[in-house]
């Protein structure tokens, strides 16, 4: 009998849907510190991924042919081998959505009103009320890599009364953003925002892609927002950025380098707002996740194509 292996935590009510849609396979939930080598090398199914596992998908005697990742990002996986092998990746893209755009939110509204320095004024017991405040209205928003957590952030960016400007590689349109560019317009979209949101996954061409040149190309005024890839921002370009007053602000989630150095400047900065590496997390994550293999694996145990956040091993993501 084939196999289904998760590595991830399944409600009774999710284990009963999977043996629903395919009652002639195994299903196997289980953690993968506890997974041997023939129990990995035998599943046809895996739902999540592991370094513990990596060696075991990728020898010869694997029958693996689908992962479903537990994340958006793939990065960290080996794309290359995986693609070698023949085996399709599915990602967990979607499931972040609604916390990820309300993430955003939290950081750009802190800025507005400046909530991050009362914050810190809180804490000292003092009573401050100056800085500078404003209103998102009449604003503009550049969303890099609109997808479907970009459109969710320009929907919502719009009920604020908000411009929506987005770049992305096919340039292709979306019904939130009122203008989209492609990448190698990236400057041109920059020096329009107000608020600049990165959520690009990381690939060799997003690797360091803001770096002085495009912090440059954005307004003095401008708040910066990743919650992308730490990699794709060559960081000391961002400080200098910061601390010159070329740029009014960063809101992160993630960084170069996690977790961050107790050390590092970003620290004890008063423009900066850090979180760490949480924006995505929500208690609806596992059910949005499995929503997503569920109806994957309807396709695949009849024999149709993965429908749903299928990767491109040429794209990375």
């Amino acid at each position: 009998m084939p196999k289904i292996v998760a590595i991830h935590d399944l409600t009774s009510e999710q284990q009963q849907k999977i043996k629903d849609i395919a009652p002639d396979y195994e299903l196997l939930v289980t953690k993968a510190k506890e997974l041997t080598p023939s129990i990995v090398q035998d599943a046809e199914i895996m739902i999540g991924w592991s370094r513990f596992v990596q060696e075991d998908v990728l020898s010869a005697d694997s029958k693996l042919k689908w992962i479903q990742a537990w994340s958006a990002g793939v990065d960290k996986m080996p794309l290359k081998e995986l693609e070698e092998k023949g085996i399709q990746l599915t990602n967990a893209s979607g499931v972040h959505s609604v916390p990820i755009t309300e993430h955003i939110f939290a950081m750009i509204l802190a800025f507005t009103r400046n909530l991050h320095l009362a914050i810190r004024q809180q804490s000292n017991s003092k009573w401050d009320t100056s800085g500078t405040f404003t209103e998102l209205a009449g604003k503009t928003i550049v969303i890099v890599g609109v997808g479907q957590i970009g459109s969710h952030t320009a929907r919502v960016a719009q009920a604020f009364g908000m411009r929506t400007v987005g770049v992305r590689h096919s340039g292709k349109s979306d019904p939130y953003v009122e203008a989209m560019y492609k990448v190698d317009q990236l400057d041109e979209a920059l020096a329009k925002g107000d608020y600049i949101v990165n959520i690009l996954p990381l690939t060799d061409d997003t690797r360091g892609l803001f770096n002085e040149a495009r912090f440059s190309a954005m307004k003095d005024s401008a708040f910066f927002v990743n919650v992308g890839r730490g990699q794709t921002v060559v960081t000391n370009d961002m400080i200098q950025a910061l601390q010159a007053g070329s740029l009014a602000g960063a809101g992160l989630d993630v960084f170069e380098e996690e977790p961050l150095p107790s050390d590092h400047p970003l620290w004890s900065m008063d423009n900066v707002i850090m979180t760490p590496h949480m924006a995505g997390d929500t208690d609806r994550y596992g059910e949005r996740a499995v929503d997503i293999f569920l109806e994957n694996l309807q396709n695949y145990v009849s024999g149709k194509p993965l429908s749903r956040n299928v990767i491109d091993y040429s794209k990375s993501y």
